[in-house]
């Protein structure tokens, strides 16, 4: 295990470099500057600006002081926020979204997990169909409709929950539930298949002969086996949902780091792609690497020492 640990943390690193390199070089190829605005910026300002963050270096040397900053945990400035840097954008955005990104999996894992494991208890029923209806109307559903709709109903309509904000636990609950819908749905589905898969296999046949309670067949022995796939499906979820959504955040007026992501290209803020890009990255191949040791808990027949 300890092999396998020490393999995957150079791994990781090195996927972070390929990483780190391609977006930085993809960045600069963007048309146009982080200076570059409607109204023409003066030339002896353009060129004091680029001399201030280091623009008018020859790309080699921005990339090289760029790479020796990042081993420093340094991000660098924003161009945009004059007051800020990447290292505070991500410290101000990222606790907003990881809240929020919490709860949408909390919710995604009570609700999907629970309706999987029922709807392959009922296959092919009427509750069978209820699930699948819905887990097919939350895959379907784009977020912001279904954020609008939300908005319109409990907002506009009941007046029960407010439609925008930050601050207050009754702000969580609308941009939770947007969130949630399509990962509850995919794991719900998912859940099934797995389920129906395993409680077909001879080993459960052989547990139920053997007079084990149907609880027991179940969840200790079709359950984890079927959860597998679904704890795969988790580590990539948790890296996007975790660092923002772009489309939740905005409609919902959710101060977290989604927006960056976007906002960042559009005003060519090389720092500020770079810098949540990477951090997005590392997030994911974290997650991924959390998920691998999990797997080893979950199934015993999984191992990661290699015999001789």
């Amino acid at each position: 295990m300890k092999k396998y640990i020490l393999n995957r943390l150079i791994s990781m690193i090195i996927v972070l470099f390929i990483v780190a390199t391609l977006t930085f070089f993809l960045a600069k190829a963007i048309p146009g500057g982080p200076f570059t605005k409607e109204k023409k910026v003066p030339d002896a300002v353009l060129k004091n600006l680029e001399k201030k963050y280091n623009l008018d270096a020859p790309l080699w040397k921005q990339y090289t002081d760029y790479m020796l900053d990042l081993l420093k945990g340094d991000l660098g400035p924003s161009f945009r926020y004059d007051a800020l840097t990447v290292n505070d954008i991500i410290k101000k955005g990222f606790p907003v979204s990881a809240l929020l990104g919490f709860i949408s999996i909390l919710l995604a894992i009570l609700i999907g997990i629970p309706a999987g494991i029922f709807s392959s208890l009922k296959q092919n029923s009427w509750r069978d169909n209820i699930v699948m209806f819905f887990s097919i109307l939350g895959l379907s559903i784009p977020n912001f409709i279904l954020a609008t709709l939300l908005m319109y109903i409990f907002g506009l309509k009941l007046g029960i929950l407010p439609i925008a904000g930050w601050g207050k636990f009754s702000n969580l609950i609308l941009p939770s539930i947007t969130l949630a819908a399509y990962p509850t749905a995919f794991i719900a589905r998912m859940t099934r298949s797995s389920m129906l898969e395993v409680l077909s296999q001879d080993y459960i046949k052989t547990a139920r002969s053997k007079g084990l309670s149907e609880y027991v067949v179940i969840f200790k022995h079709g359950l984890k086996n079927a959860i597998l796939p679904v704890v795969t499906y988790l580590g990539p979820l948790i890296a996007a949902v975790f660092t923002g959504s772009f489309v939740v955040e905005r409609l919902f007026f959710v101060p977290g780091l989604g927006r960056y992501y976007v906002t960042s290209i559009y005003d060519r803020d090389y720092t500020v792609i770079l810098g949540t890009t990477i951090f997005y990255a590392a997030f994911l191949v974290f997650a991924n690497f959390l998920v691998d040791i999990v797997y080893a808990f979950l199934d015993p027949r999984i191992t990661y020492t290699s015999k001789r």
